[in-house]
């Protein structure tokens, strides 16, 4: 598995993730289709900017352009102080492979070496158990349930958080 930066032709994955009924089961449900291909060049250019780490999910042996899913890690505002947030999707034929959990934990391993990130957020919903058993693996701590605003949409999560600078992905002290 690889990570790459999005790019303008990932609509049709984005689309696949996001206005799926089965994909967005547990986050309110799909999205429409207008606006899909205005938040990848959003995206583009944030990840261009390296003002969020956003990333496709390549596995291993896949054709050109095809991809399993993304990681994204951002910054944004919450009661007034920056916080960090990571999120993922893995398209449902990649499911079950350990995609995902590579994916984040190698991002998580790159924001401990860059430094700037702090505590990092997760917020699957409390239905997600995949997400959620990543977020236990990988040695976040569950802070509690909490809702949350997803494009719109009142959402009610478990609220995790780590550290990737003061400890390595599935609870191990870094040396």
């Amino acid at each position: 598995m690889r990570l790459r930066n999005v790019e303008p032709g990932d609509v049709g994955a984005y689309v696949r993730m996001r206005c799926d009924p089965v994909m967005m089961a547990d986050l309110g449900g799909p999205l429409p289709v207008e606006g899909i291909a205005d938040k990848v060049r959003r995206d583009v250019q944030a990840a261009a900017a390296d003002r969020s780490w956003i990333k496709m999910i390549v596995p291993d042996g896949a054709a050109p352009g095809e991809v399993a899913g993304c990681v994204t890690l951002w910054s944004q505002e919450e009661d007034g102080t920056a916080c960090s947030e990571i999120g993922w999707m893995v398209l449902p034929e990649f499911q079950g492979r350990g995609l995902g959990k590579a994916a984040v934990r190698a991002v998580l391993d790159e924001a401990a070496r860059d430094g700037r990130w702090g505590a990092v957020h997760a917020h699957p919903a409390i239905t997600n158990g995949p997400s959620n058993g990543i977020c236990r693996t990988l040695g976040f701590r569950l802070a509690g349930e909490r809702e949350v605003d997803f494009a719109g949409r009142l959402l009610r999560v478990n609220h995790w958080v780590l550290d990737p600078g003061h400890g390595a992905p599935g609870g191990a002290p870094r040396p």
